[in-house]
């Protein structure tokens, strides 16, 4: 979520910084970027306090879908015949930090989607009062 943040700060500074985009066009991107990265918080929680619907709704709505929205531009770029290097060659400092912050933000997305989905981090909910029981129960022989 922190390299969401970062690549819409960056975008607006872009927008800003090169007029590309009016007051009213920065405005809807906000309107509709800060309501997810509220409701993949709120929905991490969940997902932190065992509930398996959170991971699920997690790994398709960000790891698939805000993903595919993430790299699209970029793979329809290349499918229609522009190269790397010149898209390097064209680019300014602004779009090469946007670019970069977009690549660790993709890594993070998928690191994410990787380890949410390791069975280590798939418990179970557990009340309190069985929390102490089940760890006691799983560790390993002599550890007592």
């Amino acid at each position: 979520m922190a390299a969401g943040v970062f690549e819409t700060v960056l975008a607006v500074a872009r927008m800003v910084g090169d007029g590309s985009g009016s007051g009213g066009e920065i405005a809807i991107g906000l309107a509709i970027r800060l309501p997810v990265f509220a409701a993949a918080l709120l929905i991490a929680l969940r997902m932190r306090s065992g509930r398996a619907w959170a991971r699920i709704t997690l790994t398709l709505a960000l790891g698939v879908a805000g993903t595919a929205s993430m790299v699209v531009q970029q793979i329809r770029a290349l499918v229609q015949g522009r190269s790397l290097g010149a898209a390097f060659e064209e680019a300014g400092a602004m779009d090469i930090a946007f670019g970069a912050s977009r690549a660790l933000h993709v890594a993070a997305v998928l690191t994410a989607v990787v380890l949410m989905a390791a069975p280590s981090t798939r418990l179970t909910r557990l009340r309190p009062s069985q929390s102490a029981t089940r760890v006691r129960r799983q560790a390993p022989s002599g550890c007592q």
